[in-house]
């Protein structure tokens, strides 16, 4: 298994993959993981532990798909085009790729905004001192949605199917304004205090 110092040397080195959507992905399952954490040590019930163990496995497996994505970009541009034939094959291949390389890091964002959703939750129960890994959590899971989101468009910005940006454009977009209302409100009780206070 790849440890997290191998990862960074791969994440920082002069390779393509992995890159911001592989990332993302990682820092979504930061933030399920401490969801994990404040929930096992608060004692809620065992559903959010679950959910938070599924989104943490989800998130992880969703950084893997993006590097293979992305992969396949790069192996699409590596084809060969010294003719009409093998250009058409490519310009094909590429805009399958770059397809797949929109859809993978806007799956990560659905599972980003999962892991806001239970942040919240469990920022409304009395968690004490774990406030401060909630907070953390809610603010992980949102870094993660803006970083995917990048990562989405990015892609658009080299596809020709216009009807499929539209389509992704439209399943992202509310993903981002809940997670901007669900971010406000985990600030929202961390300003009141609630959060910070608990039971020190």
């Amino acid at each position: 298994m790849e440890t997290l110092q191998e990862y960074l040397e791969r994440l920082s080195s002069h390779e393509p993959t992995p890159g911001g959507g592989s990332a993302a992905a990682l820092v979504a399952a930061l933030g399920a993981a401490l969801c994990e954490m404040a929930g096992r040590i608060a004692d809620v019930p065992p559903d959010l532990l679950s959910r938070a163990q599924r989104l943490r496995a989800d998130a992880l497996a969703a950084r893997e798909r993006d590097e293979r994505a992305f992969a396949a970009v790069i192996a699409a541009q590596a084809l060969p085009k010294s003719n009409d034939a093998e250009k058409a094959a490519r310009r094909d291949a590429l805009e399958t790729a770059l397809h797949g390389a929109a859809a993978e890091p806007l799956h990560a964002a659905s599972i980003a905004l999962d892991v806001l959703r239970l942040s919240r939750e469990l920022a409304q129960m009395h968690t004490g001192a774990l406030a401060s890994d909630i907070g953390c959590a809610a603010e992980f899971a949102a870094a993660s949605l803006a970083a995917c989101a990048y990562n989405v468009r990015i892609n658009h910005r080299y596809m020709k199917d216009e009807a499929a940006i539209r389509a992704q454009s439209a399943t992202l977009e509310p993903y981002e304004n809940e997670a901007a209302r669900i971010v406000h409100d985990v600030r929202g009780l961390l300003a009141q205090g609630r959060l910070a206070q608990g039971d020190k």
